[in-house]
């Protein structure tokens, strides 16, 4: 299975690195993972409606460059499908046995998704109904990841 993690802006935060680089090395034996990060867009404090759309495009078409045709595309998003960590398991486990061998995860920046990108994607995912750093929710995602395929391969793991 191919993963990849795409990713607007990059961790400055050596803890948050730490966290990124456990969960991507505990992931190696499970599958083959990728993270890409592009730039964010600077955006000012009282930015218009206007601005903010044009942060969310240039920030969508610097994503959309790693996009891959036949890869199944999931979009964080807040107002996406809530999965507990077994379903989400099992969600992975039914895309791998249904024939999709990549699957590409898009992380936005502090203003989101781009909703034409948001669109183009096969499954919107939430974590939480709550605001989260785009940096903390690069460690979640990699953790429930790898809890999923702990749980994929009935193997413990805390809980």
């Amino acid at each position: 299975m191919r993963l990849d993690i795409l990713c607007v802006g990059s961790i400055k935060e050596e803890f948050y690195r730490q966290a990124v680089g456990e969960y991507s090395k505990r992931l190696s034996r499970y599958v083959k993972l990728g993270i890409y990060e592009v730039k964010d867009e600077k955006t000012t404090e009282n930015a218009s409606e206007k601005e903010i759309r044009m942060v969310l495009k240039a920030e969508a078409a610097r994503m959309e460059k790693y996009l891959v045709p036949n890869a199944y595309l999931i979009a964080l998003a807040i107002e996406g499908t809530s999965f507990t960590s077994e379903a989400f398991s099992q969600k992975l486990c039914d895309l791998e046995t249904g024939g999709k061998s990549h699957l590409q995860f898009m992380i936005g920046g502090s203003l989101g998704i781009d909703e034409g990108l948001k669109k183009k994607a096969d499954l919107a995912l939430s974590f939480s109904k709550m605001t989260l750093p785009h940096q903390l929710m690069r460690v979640v995602l990699l953790e429930q990841i790898y809890r999923a395929y702990k749980i994929k391969n009935h193997e413990p793991y805390h809980k």
